[in-house]
């Protein structure tokens, strides 16, 4: 067992993992450090899963769903389930203390989209699972003079690998979790690296609420390939369900492809925020303040701005005065969007993208280095690019920090090719003062969520998912309950 030098274990800290319903450590007691992206200090550890671990995990999953009543028990896994939002209600501190820990969020975040938002929406799939129709019957049908009534009925489709990022873990963790076991499949679910507690405390709560043996199980390891890569090939695995980069979603896919497994895939983004030329600047560009929001470490956050190019002198002045004035780094968070980015190898990917940015012509009018009112953390200063054109690197690709691009556009059906013109298409947003026209515009933008107006998409019941490269599939809503279901048709000769 690896010694780390820890004041001592906060409470929240849990470090073990949670296999065929035993909170356990990690094969020889392996542990990693868990370092806190706001103090940069180590704040605890956390089990580091080997393969072995991995294999008891899968393996306990497999024999819960093809040797115990969950998948077919729908009243005994609803009640489960209940049990299991109750007890992530009755230890929602310790979840907010594991989510500030370990991603730095502000108290503001922590408090809405971070915990106690997920938190509140977990029941969705509980509530959607009571009134689900298992069967429908869609009458006779003949066919080569055989008459034959027809049943179409749903059932869980297994086993689901749910590998989740470091961004908003809870939520995301949640967000895969509770559909999947509501559908009554049985999950393994792999946490980021950076975020074991937020996952392994779900393991803690499952056991207390009672959840059946190798129902839910809860990785953590301090290196992500290995086990992904296990996770995503073997073929007990039915459904792989995976939010991160494009670049590790392809490898997930090719991986998957091998047994030819169900894929979920919510990868990238590069959205684009479009001010049409009739609607107010001034109240249209209080929505570019999502840059900040957890130093943009956002998939679906709107990091490309278009705006009329007769309008781009007033918008950049706009843009230095809502951007350059937003606090952060304080010691009361509590009214502030922006921590820091989760590691010092983010920071610096995000300062090379920065400084890409320059060494393409675009031109720095706010931020662009390190604060220098903070004394630790992997902060970087809100920064906005204008000039750019979209065939800039920074125009294309994710850069996942609080960096925003502004492009000017001549007329609407130009905004449109801009917003259109990204190899992503998770989401994106239009203003205008004709709500017909941003709805209009909305419409033939090629992404899989659209905010107009200054709407906000996200809600347990609004699936949440991408065009191109940004994913296959859907996540939460009735679509993200289906993605955990097979369907068969059964026909009785009449």
């Amino acid at each position: 067992m690896t010694e780390f030098n820890v004041a001592q274990q906060p409470d929240f800290g849990e470090a073990r993992l949670y296999i065929n319903g035993e909170l356990r450590a990690a094969e020889n007691g392996r542990q990693y450090a868990n370092i806190s992206p706001l103090s940069e200090q180590v704040v605890g550890v956390a089990a580091d899963a080997s393969l072995s671990d991995a294999e008891a995990a899968l393996a306990a999953a497999r024999r819960a769903f093809d040797h115990s009543d969950w998948s077919t028990d729908h009243a005994k896994r609803l009640a489960c389930l209940r049990r299991f939002v109750a007890g992530l209600n009755q230890h929602i501190d310790a979840l907010r203390q594991a989510v500030a820990a370990e991603t730095g969020a502000t108290q503001f975040f922590v408090n809405g989209p971070q915990c106690d938002g997920p938190v509140a929406m977990a029941s969705w799939p509980l509530d959607y699972l009571q009134q689900f129709e298992w069967q429908r019957d869609i009458g006779e049908f003949e066919v080569m003079g055989i008459s034959s009534r027809r049943l179409v009925c749903k059932e869980s489709a297994g086993v689901v690998a749910a590998i989740s990022p470091w961004n908003f873990p809870i939520q995301i963790n949640l967000a895969k979790c509770m559909p999947a076991l509501a559908a009554g499949c049985t999950v393994v679910l792999k946490a980021a690296p950076e975020t074991p507690w937020t996952a392994s405390l779900l393991g803690r709560i499952a056991s207390e609420a009672g959840l059946p043996p190798g129902v839910f199980n809860v990785l953590t390891a301090s290196e992500p390939a290995e086990i992904g890569d296990f996770l995503s090939r073997d073929p007990r695995v039915d459904v792989l369900s995976f939010t991160g980069s494009t670049a590790i979603g392809k490898r997930v896919m090719a991986n998957a492809a091998e047994t030819v497994k169900r894929v979920f895939l919510e990868l990238g983004g590069k959205s684009a925020m479009v001010v049409l030329d009739d609607a107010d600047l001034g109240s249209a560009l209080f929505g570019a303040l999502a840059i900040c929001a957890h130093s943009g470490q956002g998939c679906a956050i709107t990091t490309r701005l278009l705006v009329p190019r007769e309008k781009l002198a007033e918008a950049e002045a706009l843009l230095c005065a809502y951007i350059g004035g937003m606090s952060y780094g304080s010691s009361d968070t509590s009214g502030e969007m922006q921590g820091p980015l989760i590691s010092e190898r983010q920071r610096q990917r995000v300062l090379e993208y920065i400084e890409l940015g320059k060494r393409e012509g675009a031109r720095l009018i706010l931020g662009g280095g390190v604060p220098a009112h903070v004394e630790r953390g992997y902060f970087v200063e809100p920064t906005i690019f204008s000039d750019v054109r979209n065939d800039m690197r920074i125009a294309q690709e994710e850069i996942f920090g609080p960096v925003l691009v502004v492009i000017p556009f001549d007329d609407e059906d130009e905004a449109l090719r801009i917003a259109n013109d990204s190899p992503y298409g998770l989401s994106g947003a239009v203003y205008s003062a004709s709500e017909a026209r941003a709805l209009a515009f909305a419409r033939r933008v090629r992404s899989g969520t659209m905010n107009v107006n200054g709407g906000n998409f996200l809600g347990p019941d609004a699936p949440f998912g991408g065009y191109k490269q940004s994913g296959i599939g859907r996540e939460m809503g009735p679509e993200g309950f289906d993605e955990y279901l097979q369907t068969k048709t059964i026909a009785i000769a009449v």
